[in-house]
């Protein structure tokens, strides 16, 4: 038996598709409940899975199929049940433009295995479900038009007088912090009235793009919350595959160094700049957010998955695919090989998987998509964007911020262990003829300028999401995850120090500054996270090529494309010079009178 409802939208599919194909958020919105899923590597490498629910003394298992996909165009999701009413339920979704607007078609199809079956379905089961449907599909049409601020209506829980009052005192003592950027109250709403698939990870950077907040005040919100006891941190560790958390620790010395992804089935080992993510979730004593599954795959789930279609033995499917130029990765859902592919535009190349390997065939008409199966198995096709998860605040980025530094001074890897780092840019600085101006000054006033100094250096650095990693002596180890940021912040601080001067009675203080960016390893030192490797070292001996009042930076630095967009107009110097540690004459920038 089968229900089609057709339903008009006012907004485009592109408005429509991130609501209405978030299968997690729009079943928990149609009280559709929780279930586990069950996932088993099979001996080919790929994995079956598995559905249970448990509804009092029933439980009722299922095989759920893969769920296939084009982005902003239609989703299909069938389970095929072990027992209970049904022996198959299907979910078809398509969206197609219309005047402007958008069309939606939904189909269900459900297939009885017995008497209750058939009794449920007569009995308006499917009709029941399409009333639910078109409800949640006009609040989606709603919210795309933003006419509301959630995609669907939820009945959040009830919160007890007790909870509220504790909730209040933690809302004043954010508002009361550096970090609290006046979004307390609203950090304290979210968490006890949102859905619970926006709380199983609170992420600071989806925040700040829903909110319409810079990136950093709502990631020092959420690190002031957890002080506060409004939420938690955790790290996870992501599979570099579908990119979904499979490994989850309270605290970086409990990270593992590495995890294996059962829906993948691959073993994977961690990189702060690439699949270690901190994220947050609600403390338990404010609102208890119960583990389960609304749904394993969709389209949502990995929103840089634009193409997830399974494909026949032997078959070729053409499809209809409205992808963008950019770059992607074409692989299988099963392990196996992949390729990544810069597509300019034009013909999209031929999806040809053969036994071993993945290749780009010949152009397919412009706006479609052709997958081809050249083995003797099923396989579930994925066109994958190449860029990172949007969203994710990945450790190298949390741990190069001031507040990180601040609020977390314990945080720190196990004695002896250490953490890849792809990249990450470094700041050294110190203080010109640092003896001579104790003696001209006085130890006493030099103290008090030194530790002035250090207070407008660390003013600065925040301000461009950097961190001071530690002092050392009159200098100061300052890490950023952004290398323009680290040159804007060298920037600023060379222009900052004649006003310095001026404020402190005209005792002159000179800077020097070396930066360069590169791969290094984090590690604890001192109890503190601190970083390790030739990137530092690099760092640290350009800063003595200073002269003081200037800057000086790598040639790979400078190279960044987007590190030159801030020099450009400045001016600058190509030097080069051997350094003690390295084995060749290092080039680097001087930039003159910032």
């Amino acid at each position: 038996m089968q229900r089609i409802w057709q339903w008009k939208f006012a907004s485009p599919p592109a408005a429509i598709w991130p609501s209405m194909a978030d299968t997690a958020r729009f079943n928990e919105a149609a009280a559709i409940p929780k279930h586990e899923i069950i996932e088993t590597p099979r001996a080919d490498g790929s994995v079956d899975y598995a559905g249970r629910l448990r509804k009092g003394p029933v439980t009722i298992e299922w095989t759920e199929r893969p769920v296939n996909w084009v982005v902003e165009q239609w989703f299909e999701h069938c389970r095929d049940f072990r027992n209970g009413p049904f022996r198959s339920l299907c979910a078809t979704f398509e969206l197609t433009p219309d005047n402007g607007g958008g069309r939606g078609v939904y189909k269900l199809e459900a297939l009885p295995s017995g008497l209750l079956g058939r009794v449920l379905l007569l009995g308006g089961f499917l009709d029941k479900a399409g009333r639910t449907f078109a409800k949640l599909a006009a609040e989606a049409d709603s919210y795309a038009q933003g006419q509301r601020e959630q995609p669907f209506a939820f009945d959040a829980p009830a919160v007890d007088a007790a909870t509220q009052g504790r909730v209040a005192q933690m809302v004043k003592d954010i508002d009361a912090s550096a970090n609290g950027h006046g979004l307390a109250r609203r950090l304290a709403d979210h968490v006890l009235q949102a859905q619970e698939v926006d709380l199983w990870q609170v992420r600071p950077l989806k925040l700040a793009r829903e909110w319409r907040v810079g990136a950093r005040e709502a990631v020092e919100l959420c690190l002031q919350a957890v002080q506060a006891g409004l939420l938690e941190l955790r790290w996870d560790l992501l599979c570099p595959r579908c990119r979904v958390a499979k490994s989850s620790s309270v605290s970086l010395d409990q990270m593992p160094t590495g995890a294996h992804c059962s829906t993948c089935n691959i073993d994977y080992g961690r990189d702060f700049a690439k699949n270690v993510e901190a994220s947050f979730r609600p403390a338990p004593g404010v609102r208890d957010v119960v583990s389960g599954q609304y749904c394993l795959f969709g389209p949502m789930s990995t929103p840089h998955i634009k193409l997830h279609v399974t494909v026949d033995p032997g078959a070729t499917r053409e499809l209809k695919a409205l992808l963008r130029p950019g770059d992607y990765r074409l692989r299988t859902l099963e392990p196996g090989p992949e390729l990544d592919l810069a597509w300019s535009g034009g013909g999209l190349p031929e999806f040809v998987v053969e036994e071993g390997a993945v290749r780009a065939g010949s152009p397919a008409t412009p706006g479609f998509v052709r997958l081809a199966n050249r083995t003797r198995r099923k396989l579930t096709f994925i066109i994958e964007d190449r860029a990172w998860v949007q969203d994710a605040l990945t450790a190298d980025r949390i741990t190069t911020l001031q507040a990180f530094r601040d609020l977390f001074a314990s945080e720190a890897l196990r004695p002896g262990d250490d953490v890849g780092v792809a990249r990450i840019a470094l700041i050294f600085t110190d203080l010109k003829s640092s003896t001579a101006f104790y003696e001209r000054v006085g130890d006493a006033r030099a103290y008090h300028l030194v530790r002035d100094h250090f207070a407008f250096l660390g003013a600065i650095i925040r301000e461009n999401d950097g961190a001071i990693v530690k002092t050392i002596g009159d200098a100061v180890m300052a890490a950023f995850a952004d290398p323009a940021k680290a040159v804007r912040a060298a920037i600023a601080i060379q222009r900052r120090v004649a006003a310095f001067n001026a404020e402190h009675g005209g005792d002159a203080i000179i800077i020097k500054l070396g930066l360069h960016a590169g791969p290094c390893i984090a590690v604890t030192l001192n109890e503190r996270l601190d970083y390790f490797g030739s990137t530092v070292n690099l760092a640290s001996r350009l800063q003595g090529e200073s002269a003081g009042g200037d800057i000086v930076l790598s040639a790979e630095m400078a190279a960044d494309p987007a590190v030159a967009e801030v020099l450009a107009g400045q001016r600058l110097t190509e030097e080069s010079v051997a350094i003690r540690g390295f084995d060749r004459a290092i080039d680097f920038h001087r930039l003159h009178g910032a």
